[in-house]
């Protein structure tokens, strides 16, 4: 399993498509398209780095990942070689950085980004694309590609080139260990391309699903939370899917008095009712929806009456929060969770949908030995028939026997060091529940208290559970 946490891109976690104008049809140039006086080179690597392109790692990425290797190349006298951490390389976490140009180039008029790649094991890097400048990234591409041990050609589609008129981020990647192990791979010959053979376009929202939610007044989120993806049909035959960012889509809401959406796809919920988002790209009409019914007002979690200097907070607007790394960390490929902290109508809380499990992690290890409990707010707008969460804090770098869990819900066990600390019954729809949990005895869970980093809360039974609002997250003592 692969757990990597892109930092540089909250919310993330990836917008997608592919694009490509067809070899069958045309259609006339946008009035909205600007057009651009910026240079159209189309290379980026190619025997070494391309005027004014600069490299750029991510933040926690093992700095030494990239090199100019001018002994394993496709062709020429040099590629790009970079190096995966093994877990736990006290030097990174993972391989990921962006290539971006200081002089923004025009990249209208091509419709790929091709390279080719092999690498010293076969493995799936996780992300790669391009358009991710570490500015507004509004015309980010990201897929991803299995390498083998040989040479072979990849090809990311453009999803709209004509929006490509000044772009700077011409390249970005991010891997994590394959099975806990590092290993290299090598990229050649990195440059956009006009193939002509990208056909077919599918865009759709949700993967094509009609998704059904409730917000509420003065929310709003991103549409690249849902799925935008497209599919293009290349020369070889085979299918490709890549994310891509809102702004390569046209939006529309059935209802603007309930919902609107602009031209980088932020939706903002206006006032109650129902409003069904629909989109295009390219004047192709995608497949799936987003219907949104807005209730009213978010309704506000108490607020605690615990003393500051009796509380170590992790989230919540009452007290001073300590540094936190991530409020919801990619464990690839088992975790379907997606969003983390928003504001709603001006409160603070922490967002979920498709909800399965979620990871809190703490910028440093935090010493819980004096507290006594632990204390989260949680609502749910619809409940499942079978409430079943686990709650676990723990040191990540320990032995995975290190750790508590907390069971709340059912009132069966599957394991027994997490006891039922919260019945399901004591849940309603729509209204918050605060539960509190007690640090219980190392000789009960082996953790080590002086080393807490780590707090995941998981649905242990239920696929039910949609959306999931948490708020007031802290350890206390009385």
């Amino acid at each position: 399993m692969k757990n990597i946490k892109f930092i540089y891109l909250k919310n993330s976690f990836i917008l997608g498509l592919l694009f490509v104008a067809t070899t069958s049809c045309e259609r006339e140039i946008s009035d909205e398209v600007a057009f651009s006086t910026f240079p159209n080179s189309p290379e980026v690597f190619i025997d070494g780095f391309t005027a004014g392109l600069d490299y750029f790692p991510f933040e926690g990425s093992y700095f030494q990942a990239f090199t100019v290797d001018q002994e394993t190349k496709y062709r020429g006298a040099s590629s790009m070689r970079f190096d995966v951490p093994n877990v736990g390389d006290p030097l990174g976490a993972y391989a990921g950085a962006i290539f971006r140009t200081a002089t923004a180039r025009d990249l209208s008029g091509y419709d790929a980004l091709t390279f080719w790649a092999k690498g010293t094991q076969a493995g799936l890097i996780n992300e790669i694309g391009f358009g991710q400048d570490f500015a507004e990234n509004k015309y980010l591409v990201t897929t991803n590609l299995q390498l083998t041990t040989n040479w072979k050609k990849y090809i990311i589609p453009i999803p709209d080139a004509y929006k490509l008129t000044a772009e700077r981020g011409m390249f970005w990647y991010a891997e994590g260990p394959e099975n806990d192990k590092g290993y290299s791979f090598w990229i050649d010959d990195l440059k956009f391309e006009k193939l002509g053979t990208i056909a077919q376009p599918k865009p759709s929202i949700g993967n094509g699903e009609d998704k059904v939610e409730i917000q509420f007044l003065g929310n709003s989120v991103s549409m690249a939370n849902y799925g935008l993806t497209q599919t293009f049909n290349l020369e070889s035959g085979l299918n490709q899917t890549v994310t891509a960012a809102p702004a390569y889509f046209s939006f529309k809401s059935s209802n603007i008095e309930v919902a609107r959406v602009s031209d980088l796809g932020i939706i903002t919920f206006v006032g109650p009712g129902t409003s069904k988002i629909t989109a295009s790209l390219g004047g192709v009409k995608a497949t799936g929806s987003l219907t949104v019914t807005v209730p009213g007002s978010f309704p506000v979690a108490s607020v605690p009456t615990l003393a500051q200097n009796n509380v170590i907070s992790i989230f919540s607007d009452k007290y001073s929060n300590i540094p936190v790394n991530y409020y919801n960390g990619y464990w690839a490929p088992y975790q379907t969770t997606r969003g983390e902290q928003t504001t709603i109508d001006g409160q603070n809380v922490l967002s979920y949908t498709d909800f399965n499990f979620v990871g809190t992690q703490l910028t440093t290890p935090l010493n819980i030995s004096e507290m006594t409990h632990f204390s989260v707010d949680i609502l749910m707008l619809e409940l499942p028939t079978d409430i079943d969460l686990l709650v676990t804090f723990k040191n990540e770098n320990s032995a995975a026997t290190t750790f508590q869990q907390n069971r709340i819900g059912q009132s069966y066990q599957l394991d027994p060091r997490a006891p039922v600390v919260h019945k399901d019954t004591d849940f309603e729809a729509g209204v918050w529940e605060t539960i509190k949990i007690p640090i219980r005895p190392t000789s009960e869970t082996s953790l080590d208290k002086t080393g807490v980093n780590l707090i995941i809360i998981e649905n242990i039974k239920s696929s039910k559970v949609k959306t999931i609002y948490v708020d007031n997250m802290y350890f206390y003592k009385e």
